[in-house]
């Protein structure tokens, strides 16, 4: 029997980051129904302190007491659900704590663990430093903003110690070529491996009686735009809700949510407004049409990237392009590409799991 431990960036109050996490846990079980998984609770103090602070900012032009109200407690709902969902070894903080937990394999990933330009989480463990598994294994790691191209000597270094390497994005397969002269393979994020429950509660059902338009984190959004876009809503007879954040705009404060339910208002929208990563993604889990708003450099890449790599169009949204319902995505075509992804992607995991060496092809820098 096998000790099967993930490092990843879990303890972030986001949807996005629980459900990465929690979706590659239940892949890895189901691969490996006979050996124990856990989230390694690999805690920094300096990233939660930040995360936490962010929800407690109040936005007047936006935001009602009420709804600052609600969203304070939001933090405390994603540690809930963590501590009932995840299977958490003991809160460690160093190589040496997580090596003290016994794993056989470590697996790393997914989202911007490899993303050497954010300060607040920018640890050497994550490029695999000092850990003593016998197999430590990549999993969909993005590099966010970073290129790839410029990363430090030391992550180049760590980077030596993985038994097993892959990407989510073109930035990860860059700063492979780089630390290990291969081009790793392309893998889906693991939100695409396994699938959410399906919920149905009274909140759920008292926010979505009405069709609604749904809003998840459009970042630096022009009010008139957005103003624009909820009077289209309205005239097309649609509420319009947001995933766990609230406007003025909207029609109900949809605030305090799980993560199961968030992916719930996804599936049950119309059509949905996004800035993030994960926001398309569940987007395109629920196959919805979907207009982009992302601001953040780390977004903007990792978006544009997901959209080409899935043959979607850039979905922008502006004063000419606001409505989502038009231009509908083929997703009979998309989801061709996404089964195929899912197969490849799960049988790296098992090889890479079971100890295979996998590092991808030979890169030759004079042909790129």
């Amino acid at each position: 029997m096998m000790k099967i431990g993930i490092l990843t960036h879990h303890s972030i109050n986001n949807y996005g980051a629980f459900l990465q996490c929690w979706a590659l846990q239940e892949k890895v079980k189901k691969l490996f129904p006979r050996d124990d998984v856990y989230v390694i609770n690999y805690t920094i103090a300096k990233q939660n302190i930040i995360n936490i602070g962010g929800f407690f900012r109040f936005y007047p032009h936006s935001e009602t007491p009420l709804s600052w109200l609600h969203k304070i407690t939001q933090p405390r709902i994603f540690a809930v659900n963590r501590k009932k969902h995840l299977n958490l070894t003991k809160p460690v903080h160093s190589a040496e704590g997580i090596n003290s937990l016994g794993l056989d394999c470590i697996i790393i990933g997914s989202d911007e663990v490899w993303n050497y330009l954010d300060p607040k989480s920018f640890f050497l463990v994550k490029y695999s430093a000092g850990l003593n598994a016998k197999r430590i294994v990549a999993y969909a790691p993005s590099t966010g903003k970073a290129s790839g191209e410029d990363a430090p000597a030391a992550v180049c270094k760590a980077l030596q110690g993985f038994t097993a390497v892959c990407a989510r994005d073109r930035g990860a397969q860059v700063l492979c070529e780089k630390a290990l002269g291969t081009t790793p393979m392309m893998v889906c994020d693991p939100t695409f491996l396994t699938a959410t429950p399906h919920i149905d509660n009274e909140k759920l059902r008292k926010l979505t009686a009405k069709p609604y338009v749904l809003f998840y984190y459009c970042n630096g959004i022009p009010r008139e735009l957005k103003k624009k876009i909820v009077d289209n809503a309205h005239k097309k007879g649609y509420a319009v809700l947001g995933g766990g954040e609230y406007d003025k705009l909207y029609s109900q404060m949809s605030v305090r949510l799980t993560p199961f339910e968030w992916v719930e208002l996804f599936r049950r929208a119309q059509c949905v407004y996004t800035g993030t990563f994960h926001g398309v993604v569940f987007s395109i889990l629920s196959r919805k049409n979907f207009r982009v708003y992302a601001s953040i450099d780390s977004r903007v890449r990792k978006i544009g990237a997901l959209l080409r790599q899935f043959g979607i169009s850039e979905r922008p949204l502006n004063d000419e392009h606001f409505d989502a319902e038009e231009e509908p995505i083929d997703y009979e075509s998309v989801y061709r590409y996404i089964e195929e992804l899912r197969a490849a992607s799960s049988d790296y995991l098992t090889r890479a799991v079971n100890g295979e060496q996998i590092k991808g092809v030979p890169y030759d820098s004079k042909q790129s």
